[in-house]
């Protein structure tokens, strides 16, 4: 039997980016650059990134199978809601789940996990 190749992006000595196998991209949690904006920012930012990694793996928004979201604040939820509702495309909403977490930097706002079909 052989197995089934895994390639990864981004490869560090704790983790990568993103790891695509078996038509699969399984991205690593994505935070903002730039934590001087707000909620708002922070979670556009995180959103393009995501856009990108999607992209290199030959894929995009509109096959996302699952996201998961982790805010430190309950408060920054609405804010939250409105940058992915500006970005997630109608009619391709993946299942979701928001959860209030620590998250390792104090000055992040938001780190969002996707798994998308390529």
């Amino acid at each position: 039997m052989s197995k089934q190749s895994i390639e990864r992006f981004d490869v560090g000595a704790r983790m990568s980016e993103m790891a695509v196998h078996n038509g699969v991209a399984y991205l690593a949690g994505q935070v903002p650059e730039d934590t001087s904006v707000g909620i708002e920012g922070q979670t556009a930012q995180v959103l393009a990134a995501i856009d990108k990694l999607l992209a290199r793996a030959g894929t995009d928004k509109s096959r996302i199978l699952r996201a998961q979201i982790f805010l430190p604040d309950r408060a920054d939820f609405a804010g939250m809601n409105s940058a992915w509702e500006a970005w997630v495309s109608p009619g391709h909403t993946p299942p979701r789940a928001t959860v209030i977490a620590g998250l390792a930097r104090p000055e992040w706002k938001v780190e969002i996990v996707v798994t998308a079909a390529v």
